[in-house]
C-alpha cells in the first residue's frame, strides 16, 4: 500500500465519521423540534403557559443547530470532496434541516396566538383542531424515524397521511370561513385560521423531510 493510498483512506475515514456526526447533529436538532411541536400543542390545547415560555427557550437551541448543520455540510462538501452517495446525503441534509427549523418556526408562532387565545372561551371546533394537530405531530415523528432508520418505504408513505391533514385543513378552514353571527370580537377566528393553516404547512414540511429520506437511500426524487 502506497502512502497516497493510506492517506486517501485515512480521509475517506475522516470524511465517513463527520458524516455520521452531522446525521447525529441532525437527529438531536429533530427531537429539540419534536418537543417544541408537543409544547406548543400543550399551550394551545391545555392553556399551558409554562409549555410557551419553553417554547421559546427550545427555539433558541433549534437555531443554533440549523446554523452549525448548514456551516458542517457546505464545509463538508467543498473541502472533503465527497463520492456521490455523501455528496447526496449531504445536500438532502442540508434541505432536510430547514423542513426541521420552519416546523420550529410554526411551532413558536402557534405558541404566540395560544397566549393571545388565552384570553376568550375555547372555539366548539377545538376538538377537530387538537386531532389535526396530534396527526401533524405523528407524521414528524415517523418522519424522522424513516431518518434514523433510512427507511426509504417510510418516508414514501408519510405522503399518504398528509391527505387527512389535508382534509382536516379544508374542512376547518370552511367551518371558520362561514361562520356566522360570531359572539364578540372575531380576534379567535383569525387566529384559529393562522393556526390551522401552521399545522397544515408543519404537516407539508414532514412531508418533505419523508420524501428527502427517501431520495438519500434512493437517488430518486419523487
Amino acid at each position: 500500500m502506497t502512502l497516497f493510498s493510506q492517506t486517501s483512506n485515512s480521509e475517506r475515514t475522516q470524511l465517513k465519521r463527520s458524516v455520521k456526526q452531522v446525521q447525529q447533529d441532525v437527529l438531536r436538532m429533530g427531537t429539540l423540534v419534536e418537543q417544541s411541536f408537543r409544547l406548543s400543542h400543550q399551550c394551545l390545547f391545555v392553556r399551558d403557559i409554562q409549555a410557551g415560555e419553553n417554547v421559546i427557550y427550545l427555539e433558541k437551541r433549534i437555531d443554533r443547530y440549523y446554523r452549525q448543520i448548514e456551516l458542517d455540510c457546505a464545509t463538508l462538501m467543498t473541502l472533503q470532496s465527497p463520492v456521490a452517495q455523501d455528496l447526496r446525503l449531504l445536500s438532502a441534509l442540508m434541505q432536510l434541516v430547514r423542513d426541521l427549523e420552519r416546523i420550529g418556526d410554526y411551532a413558536q408562532d402557534i405558541t404566540e396566538m395560544a397566549l393571545k387565545l388565552v384570553h376568550y372561551p375555547p372555539h366548539s371546533c377545538m376538538d377537530r383542531v387538537e386531532a389535526m394537530s396530534e396527526y401533524a405531530q405523528l407524521m414528524l415523528a415517523t418522519s424522522l424515524v424513516a431518518l434514523a432508520d433510512l427507511d426509504a418505504k417510510a418516508g414514501e408513505n408519510i405522503k399518504k397521511l398528509d391527505d387527512t391533514v389535508d382534509d382536516a385543513y379544508e374542512y376547518l378552514y370552511d367551518l371558520l370561513a362561514h361562520q356566522r353571527d360570531v359572539p364578540g370580537v372575531v380576534e379567535p377566528i383569525l387566529l384559529l385560521g393562522l393556526i390551522i393553516r401552521h399545522l397544515e404547512r408543519m404537516a407539508d414540511h414532514a412531508t418533505n423531510i419523508g420524501q428527502r429520506v427517501s431520495y438519500i437511500v434512493t437517488g430518486r426524487r419523487k
